[in-house]
């Protein structure tokens, strides 16, 4: 599995709690900020569902 760096593009203010919540887990509590994490199903299902709030890149 490859890393993924992974940016909060977009506020969760007015999103719903389960989305809220799938933010936090991945580790972003701020706009602009950024993780690093392995690229495993359970974090790309993670991604899919706020890939409207995130930008993704490949390492």
């Amino acid at each position: 599995m490859g890393k993924i760096k992974i940016t909060q593009t977009r506020s969760v203010i007015g999103r719903t709690a389960r989305q809220k919540a799938t933010m936090v887990a991945l580790g972003l509590r701020k706009m602009n900020a950024s993780v690093e994490v392995e690229a495993t199903p359970q974090v790309l299902g993670m991604v899919r569902k706020v890939s409207h709030l995130v930008e993704v890149v490949e390492l």
